[in-house]
């Protein structure tokens, strides 16, 4: 039966709301993948999980729990500030070539511990890393992360530990106990004159200056008078004074290299340069540091992931020991909400990584928030460039969030967030570490409602609903694994890879640790085992990987003389005969408490093994002055002495052929499985 005219002129308008609001759903509902597309991107990947290894009875008694002794202002959200400190880093400890150690934070025993890699053998015993007899107390403090890094520039791997309620310690590697023990690492202090009660949640090296040596950026969180872990506190303790605003986080820290020895007693000082930062990034509530040179200039600038207040993006203008760090912003268009422009974003950034996503020559940068549905309605940022660097120079931030559109907007309450290629098809998957508590009872409710509520009772704890155990925040999630698909959006294939478990996560550390040019990767979890992940993916691209090293400056004549130390900040662009670049910058502990190994990897995809590659590399060496060679490599894991005699093809006058170490991939086509410990 058809309809009158009429019946259509009555109900045309309600008839066109009707069509816009389907139209409007269609374009709201987010891409999908079909089920034999997830299958076929999963297939792509396989993974071995281990936990890492426990800490010995005796040495973990009366510890095991699960929830931090705090001061009595802020014990009704004891949950809350018991949320921290899983930190992990990969690293290459015993000088074998592979990032098969690791240094990592067990909240549960509030210890540093260190051991090989699970499955890479019992090449030396689990030790932990002791301040004393440096001041410790460890009722009022806790360990929060572990960096790795060769700090007084003799050849050895060195540690810093950072905390809550102290300053961060220095273990520097003696030259006279060749066996890998807590006896071989020297605890020095930081900063002279002895600690300070610093709350530390991000801790990055990097040649910030210019002159050739590392410097430590810290980005702290609690004030420094906070007495936060001490259950006997007569003070109370002030929280953040605003959600999206807080000007009145703890102080963080540019601390400059000066000078170092080795031995039996090694030494390395560093200097406070109190007026690098502005005022604004100076107090923020900081939980991750990025350090990566985004404009080619030599120098890196530095992003601060900030809690509570925008994140910053600091573009650096240093000489050698006169920092100059000048705050950028983005530019905002009609379309544009204010919190997605860099540097006036006001959301909870936890996690940064640097990588080139869109393929322009340029890093992107990927920031973690909170980004759980019907939650802050916030979402991660990945800031892709516009590619105009040069726009730095005038203060503008050449970055827009593309974040919705590459589906990487959204999954949970994460922290460290990674860009890497699994693959080595030349695409970088993305992976997070999400969750906050676990408990049994929801408060996303009174969350919201304290989000809502006045700013002027916010830092007072005790107008703070209670987060105790047994509260939930985000604590039933996994840790997504995002994929590239071909229509060039992310999807999470966590579930269909077995890695879509609840996890409470806060760290992800990242490197090679059997040598078969097949990233793997470490989760520190919060409160529970931790885990590595051992990369099986059945029939990965070919690969080129860079170990670069830099000549050491003391210690010439000691054990580490002729490995060098790791080439912190040096560039790499790889070339490949389909006209494409890659690009990749040494990383020097980026993130938030994972800190990847020193070493870059490109996936190459289908390149013929044995193809020759150019690979141009730039590079500052200890004089400060900034370095340009060209190399030629095939697929396969080298390491490369940088100096000013390293000619175009790679030769050095250390080495006949430039070459350290240069191996190339005899991985066989079946994956192999690494002996559990």
């Amino acid at each position: 039966m058809t309809r009158p005219d009429g019946f259509w002129r009555r109900h045309a308008a309600r008839l066109a709301a009707l069509a816009a609001i389907l139209v409007l759903y269609g374009f709201a509902r987010l891409p999908a993948l079909t089920p034999s597309e997830r299958t076929a991107l999963a297939a792509r990947f396989a993974f071995q999980r281990f936990a890492l290894p426990h800490l010995p009875a005796a040495l973990a008694a009366g510890a095991g729990h699960a929830v931090r002794r705090v001061n009595p202002s802020v014990a009704n959200i004891q949950g809350w500030i018991s949320a921290v400190g899983a930190g992990v880093a990969l690293l290459d400890l015993d000088g074998d070539g592979l990032a098969n150690d690791l240094c990592w934070v067990d909240p549960r025993v509030d210890r540093v511990m260190v051991a090989p890699a699970p499955g890479t053998g019992d090449r030396f015993p689990l030790f932990t890393l002791d301040p004393q007899p440096l001041p410790y107390d460890a009722a009022t403090t806790a360990p929060m992360g572990c960096l790795a890094g060769d700090f007084n520039e003799d050849g050895l791997a060195d540690l810093l530990v950072y905390y809550w309620g102290r300053s961060p310690v220095l273990f520097l590697r003696r030259a006279d106990v060749p066996a890998l023990s807590a006896a071989a690492f020297q605890p020095v202090e930081l900063l002279a004159g002895g600690p300070e009660p610093w709350y530390t949640n991000a801790l990055t090296s990097a040649d910030v200056d210019g002159d050739g040596h590392l410097d430590l950026i810290a980005g702290n969180y609690f004030p420094e008078a906070s007495h936060l872990l001490d259950a006997h506190a007569r003070v109370d303790v002030e929280m953040q004074t605003s959600m999206s605003h807080a000007p009145n986080g703890g102080r963080h820290h540019l601390l400059l290299w000066r000078r170092a020895t080795a031995g039996a007693h090694p030494t390395a000082e560093f200097v406070d340069a109190p007026g690098a930062f502005d005022p604004q990034t100076n107090h923020s509530w900081t939980l991750a540091v990025g350090a990566a040179d985004l404009d080619g200039d030599g120098l890196p600038e530095i992003y601060f992931a900030n809690d509570f207040g925008n994140d910053r993006l600091l573009h650096n203008r240093s000489t050698p020991g006169h920092p100059r760090l000048v705050p950028l912003y983005g530019r905002r268009t009609l379309t544009t909400p204010q919190s997605k422009v860099l540097g006036h974003d006001s959301f909870k950034g936890m996690g940064v990584d640097f990588a080139d996503l869109n393929g322009d020559g340029l890093l992107d940068i990927y920031v973690s928030n909170i980004a759980q549905d019907y939650a802050l309605e916030e979402n991660h940022f990945v800031w892709v460039s516009t590619g105009h660097p040069e726009l730095m120079r005038r203060g503008i931030a050449p970055y827009v969030d593309r974040s919705e559109p590459l589906g990487l907007a959204r999954s949970a309450w994460s922290w460290d967030a990674r860009l890497v290629d699994f693959d080595n098809d030349g695409v970088p998957e993305a992976i997070q570490a999400s969750g906050f508590v676990r408990g049994r009872v929801d408060r996303w409710p009174e969350l919201q409602e304290l989000a809502m509520g006045n700013d002027d009772l916010l830092h007072l704890p005790g107008f703070w609903p209670h987060f105790r155990p047994g509260d939930d925040l985000s604590g039933h999630v996994h840790d997504p694994f995002f994929v590239r698909a071909a229509s060039g959006r992310y999807f999470d294939i966590a579930s269909e890879l077995g890695l879509g478990d609840a996890q409470i996560s806060r760290g992800i550390a990242v490197g090679d640790v059997d040598g078969d040019g097949r990233l793997d990767f470490v989760v520190a979890n919060q409160w529970g085992d931790s885990f590595l992940f051992h990369n099986l993916s059945p029939a990965p691209g070919t690969f080129l990987g860079l170990d670069l090293r830099l000549p050491v400056t003391t210690g010439l004549d000691g054990p580490g003389a002729r490995l060098g130390r790791p080439a912190v900040g040096a560039a790499a662009t790889v070339y490949l005969p389909d006209g494409r670049r890659l690009v990749a910058q040494v990383d020097g502990g980026s993130g938030h408490s994972g800190k990847r190994a020193p070493t870059l990897h490109f996936g190459l995809g289908r390149l013929a093994a044995g193809t020759p590659m150019r690979v141009d590399v730039h590079w500052r060496e200890a004089g400060g002055s900034l370095r340009d060679r060209t190399l030629w490599l095939t697929p396969g894991w080298h390491r490369i002495m940088l100096d000013a005699a390293t000619g175009a093809d790679g030769n050095s006058s250390h080495q006949p052929t430039g070459l350290i170490r240069s191996t190339r991939s005899t991985r066989s086509t079946q994956p192999s499985t690494p002996k559990r410990t």
